[in-house]
């Protein structure tokens, strides 16, 4: 390896170049330069030891200002390979979260150290289940059993997957390790182990209730109370009644996603209900009072006189409760005014004397009323 090409030109950065510029400049050689993407190519191998070695001295902050003061002298002959690393694992052992990066974590076994399978406890994953409600049930707020399957340990091993009085045994596959290594080239890297799925162990006397997974399926019914006032999309969390934990771990949650149902008759805008009413035109000119509908029963509305089509009429706490505070929102009706489609004659009569007190001429001038006025319009 050339020991005469500075660390900056090595990685191709400026000289005030900081740690994340430096680690893409690294991360962007070692794809290019990686052996298994050259393989047999002594260059390509070379500068790829070139290059993780500018790397180790630029990405320490100590030994990057020896090196700015004194260059590779700071590190005795031969440079950064004679500062305390007597091989190429040794220098690759220092970039683990570099090749993480790259190779998603496949790394492993760097300078003799192996990673080791998590077999500890653990806790359960969180769970979700939807459930649907009425405009109804949002503002009496219900409470209701909701069932579900999910995953539990099994209590009979207590997770182990083994037979009581037995013990699951080192895997003699990876010896416990849970990954085998395999060299390739100058790297070291491990899988998972197929004979015991990472576990490091296997089980000889495999548990009969959950046949060696410590896993059972388990049949839940729990009573969840749904507040009044929940909207469409409220998450309610209940605590502990997610899947069951890992070889003695605690259990996850379960998150209950409320969806509520469409009202063909009312709206919802916060707290607040958006309805219609329908009245009679007589109503509309004299005002009154008339019963309505309500999302839980009905309520009499009082009608002023005069109202318009259009016009908006308020029923005060016919709403929705809100969530925290419980205090119910209010109902806005617009109103819709509907007309006869035939009167009776004693109707036209009444309505044809009101017309003539307002002096309004509902006949209009007849035909020959309106020639007569065409031709002495055209004499003149």
């Amino acid at each position: 390896m050339s020991t005469e090409r500075d660390y900056y030109e090595i990685l191709g950065v400026e000289r005030t170049a900081d740690a994340e510029v430096l680690k893409k400049a690294y991360r962007k050689l070692a794809m290019q330069l990686h052996p298994d993407k050259n393989p047999g190519d002594k260059i390509a191998e070379d500068k790829f030891k070139e290059a993780a070695e500018a790397y180790g001295v630029l990405s320490d902050p100590e030994k990057r200002a020896k090196y700015d003061r004194f260059g590779k002298n700071a590190f005795g002959q031969g440079g950064f390979g004679n500062s305390g690393f007597a091989n190429a694992n040794d220098i690759f052992s220092n970039f683990g979260d570099i090749f993480g990066d790259i190779f998603g974590g496949s790394m492993g076994g760097m300078g003799g150290q192996q990673r080791r399978r998590s077999t500890g406890v653990r806790r359960g994953a969180d769970l979700r289940y939807v459930t649907e409600v009425t405009l109804k049930e949002v503002i009496e707020g219900i409470e209701r059993d909701i069932e579900f399957d999910t995953e539990d340990n099994c209590l009979t091993c207590n997770g182990s997957g083994a037979e009581k009085g037995s013990t699951p045994v080192t895997c003699p596959h990876c010896n416990g390790q849970g990954q085998v290594i395999r060299q390739q080239g100058f790297f070291t890297m491990a899988s998972p182990c197929t004979n015991c799925s990472g576990e490091g162990t296997v089980i000889k006397n495999p548990c009969k209730k959950c046949h060696g997974k410590g896993r059972v399926q388990q049949h839940r019914k729990i009573r969840l109370t749904i507040p009044s006032g929940v909207d469409n999309g409220t998450r309610l969390r209940v605590t502990g009644e997610g899947e069951g934990g890992f070889r003695g771990g605690g259990p996850g949650d379960l998150f209950v996603e409320v969806v509520v149902k469409e009202d063909p008759r009312f709206q919802r805008q916060g707290d607040h209900l958006i309805g219609e009413v329908n009245i009679d035109y007589l109503h509309a000119l004299l005002g009154g009072v008339m019963e309505v509908t309500t999302v839980m029963d009905s309520t009499q509305i009082e009608i002023p006189a005069g109202t318009q089509v259009g016009d908006t009429i308020k029923v005060p706490g016919e709403g929705v409760p809100n969530l925290r505070g419980k205090r119910r929102g209010d109902l806005f009706l617009t109103v819709s005014v509907e007309f006869p489609h035939k009167l009776s004659v004693k109707e036209k009569e009444l309505l044809a004397q009101l017309a003539e007190i307002r002096g309004l001429d509902l006949t209009g001038p007849t035909d020959s009323e309106k020639s007569k006025a065409g031709f002495w319009h055209k004499k003149k």
